[in-house]
Formats: C-alpha cells, sequence, structure tokens
C-alpha cells in the first residue's frame, strides 16, 4: 500500500550478520505516529529523502506480527514530488456485465502512463472471476479510482 507521513526520526542499525544495516523511521500522519522499516540497500538508496521533518509517500508491505503490524518501506518519494502524485501502478476493475464499459473507457486516460488496466467479470451466482488485461498502459491518478467506483455498474477498484 502507499502511505504519506513527515519523518519525525531515523535510526540505523546493524543487522544480525553485522555487515548490513537496516533503518528504522519513525513517521507522523493525521492519525498518530507509525515506524517502518527498511533494508541494506533501500537504505541506502533512500537515506537522502528519510530526513527528519521530510513529508514523504511510501509504498510498503505490511506484515502482522504476533507484536504487532511490521511495516517495510519498499519505495520513497517527496510529497508533491511529481512522481508520488502522478501514478498508481495498477486497477482491477470489478464489474458484472458490460453496462459500465463505455463509462470505464471514457474515464481511463490512454497512453503516457506506466499503469495496467484490469476488468474483473463476476460470474454469476458465485461462478467465480474472469481477469481481462487491458492493452496498453494508462496514465493512472490518485483521484480516477473514486471516479471509477462512482460508476453505475462498477463494484469495486482495487488499486494494485
Amino acid at each position: 500500500g502507499r502511505l504519506a507521513g513527515t519523518i519525525v526520526s531515523r535510526q540505523e542499525r546493524r543487522i544480525q550478520n553485522g555487515a548490513s544495516r537496516m533503518g528504522i523511521v519513525m513517521l507522523t500522519d493525521a492519525s498518530g505516529q507509525y515506524e517502518a522499516v527498511l533494508y541494506a540497500e533501500d537504505l541506502l538508496k533512500y537515506r537522502d529523502l528519510l530526513e527528519p521533518g521530510n513529508s514523504v509517500v511510501i509504498t510498503v508491505a505490511a506484515r502482522d506480527n504476533p507484536e504487532g503490524v511490521r511495516v517495510r518501506i519498499q519505495t520513497v518519494k517527496l510529497l508533491g514530488d511529481e512522481d508520488a502524485q502522478a501514478s498508481l501502478k495498477a486497477l482491477r476493475i470489478f464489474v458484472r456485465d458490460a453496462s459500465p464499459l463505455q463509462s470505464i473507457a471514457a474515464q481511463l486516460p490512454p497512453g503516457q502512463g506506466e499503469g495496467q488496466v484490469s476488468l474483473i467479470v463476476i460470474k454469476p451466482e458465485g461462478g467465480g472471476e474472469v481477469e481481462v488485461g487491458l492493452p496498453g498502459h494508462y496514465d493512472l491518478k490518485e483521484k480516477l479510482p473514486n471516479a471509477l467506483r462512482a460508476i453505475p455498474g462498477v463494484v469495486d477498484v482495487e488499486m494494485v
């Protein structure tokens, strides 16, 4: 998933093998403070962005552990950076029939993005789903999923 927050602190520690380092980053947002970790290669790559006071958008993987949810940072971008706001990587649009397809097509910006779009057709009576990947790449803006959800006939939209 993606999270936005302001860096409160960053600590670096050696991990068990002694050769590699990990970063522990405290962030804050409207809901409170949270901790995220990143390991050697990502720490080197994003160290300059993880300075206290910087507002960032992070892509994370979360894992539920007995001591709580563990958040691992995968990518970091400064908030306000065009790329951070610009594009999602993939959308999955769930429909039951063809009725919303023209409206969906009108909402999808063609061409210049990196995003991929799949239509998931839900079969009647619990018959499963069929996923159809749309050809090409799309410029998937942050507000697009909500616009797609508003189309009659769209059951759900997942950001991947």
